[in-house]
């Protein structure tokens, strides 16, 4: 099956993240800054197939069943919305890193 189901767009913010967390590894290995960028990618263009596959993002203050949360990269989360046939990529972040901001 190749047809894609749904469209997936990377909000800015996300983006930003995506790039500030590149641009901080690419001080120290440029490979490695390829390489997350790459595995990005991969796995948001995978979110066209089976966007619902992973976790939901639950905790307190969130809104109940809004985002899910796809590890990629080993220390890297992208969080997400799924709605009717769009995925939403709202953030990027490191998971070695306090986080605690996007639940707050």
């Amino acid at each position: 099956m190749d047809e894609k189901v749904y469209d997936v767009e990377i909000r800015p913010g996300a983006m930003k993240m995506l790039v500030e967390q590149a641009a901080f590894l690419a001080e120290f290995n440029d490979e490695a800054a390829e390489r997350l960028v790459q595995m990005f990618e991969e796995s948001a263009a995978s979110l066209s197939q089976f966007p619902k596959r992973a976790p939901e993002l639950n905790d307190a203050y969130l809104p109940p069943h809004k985002y899910r949360k796809l590890l990629f990269a080993e220390h890297y989360l992208m969080v997400y919305q799924v709605a009717e046939r769009k995925v939403f990529v709202d953030f990027i972040v490191d998971c070695r890193q306090d986080y605690q901001w996007l639940i707050r």
